[in-house]
């Protein structure tokens, strides 16, 4: 293999590929939950709009490459995929803001209403191929093929960086922003202020999911470019530990974004080179990452630096 004859120059090239690839729907889904945390509200739910995402891409990319053509196609799909997350994003919305309604029971129901719906409507998009969307070739001044394919770069993960500091400063420099803030810091002081709790918060999380749902485009029409019922193996819910990792700072979730995508292509990065043993273990990295951040962060004698006031009031 052209990777194995890298050696450890091979590792690190596949790692980057990896981390630049992976990194894709942890980015959206984070930054997706980061707007909607910031409004007082969690969605736990947005695993279940990361498949009804990628469902939603792919089938829309392969119903219409007859009519449109492989290039305009995806990008539909992409469309597709964001107004999926949409309409997910306002039963959440609704639902979570009725009297005595619990986020997290919502949420939970929300992934298994949003997996159901893509699990069901795919069945018949398993093993069709579907047109995937453009990359971008960073590779190019490389004459080996493992590094040609290693740095072949979606427009997503490129609209991704871009979308972290325009959020950064919609957060800090816009009247809407600080509005957000407002409500999810304190609901009190923007009722006074005559601020509608609800209307924000619905905007919010909708926009929210529509960014988890591109986050799916990004699964199966980019990487690893299928549909299938197992293909974002938890990554939606990883994403609500990577923003309070993150600290509710769009900027940081760009970085920790890259940092979980790395440690997502450590394991196929080794097994690249020929290093099978604990590959299982390096393969479960995300997840204790995940774990390991959860624990950290349950303490109940320190505040999260960052953290919304309202994040977690009963409504």
């Amino acid at each position: 293999m052209a990777s194995e004859a890298l050696g450890s120059v091979g590792v690190f090239v596949a790692i980057l590929g990896g981390t630049l690839r992976g990194s894709v729907p942890f980015l959206f889904v984070s930054l997706g939950e980061c707007l909607t945390e910031k409004s007082g509200k969690i969605n736990l739910g947005l695993e279940g709009t990361l498949l009804t995402g990628a469902m939603s891409a792919y089938a829309v990319s392969f119903l219409l490459q007859g009519k449109l053509g492989s290039g305009l196609a995806p990008w539909i799909g992409v469309m597709a995929s964001g107004l999926a997350g949409l309409c997910l994003g306002f039963i959440h919305a609704w639902l979570s803001q009725q009297r005595r309604v619990n986020d997290i029971a919502v949420g939970i129901a929300m992934i298994i209403f949003g997996s159901g719906v893509a699990f069901f409507l795919g069945k018949s998009f398993i093993q069709p191929k579907a047109p995937q969307l453009p990359t971008l070739d960073l590779g190019f001044w490389s004459t080996v093929p493992a590094v040609q394919s290693a740095l072949k770069i979606s427009p997503l993960f490129l609209f991704g960086m871009a979308l972290a500091p325009v959020m950064h400063w919609f957060f800090r420099s816009t009247r809407w922003g600080l509005i957000v803030r407002a409500v999810g810091d304190s609901p009190d002081a923007a009722l006074a202020m005559g601020i509608s709790i609800p209307k924000v918060r619905m905007i919010s999380i909708m926009v929210g999911s529509l960014f988890a749902g591109i986050g799916g485009s990004g699964l199966s029409l980019y990487y690893p470019g299928i549909w299938s019922e197992n293909i974002s193996s938890g990554q939606g819910l990883m994403a609500v530990a990577l923003v309070i990792f993150a600290r509710w700072n769009p900027i940081q979730c760009l970085w920790a974004s890259l940092f979980f995508g790395g440690a997502q292509a450590l394991g196929p990065a080794l097994q690249a080179v020929g290093i099978d043993q604990g590959r299982y273990l390096f393969n479960a990295i995300p997840y204790l990452l995940t774990l390991v951040i959860m624990v950290l962060t349950c303490s109940p004698r320190k505040t999260l630096t960052g953290a919304p006031g309202a994040l977690g009031e009963k409504s």
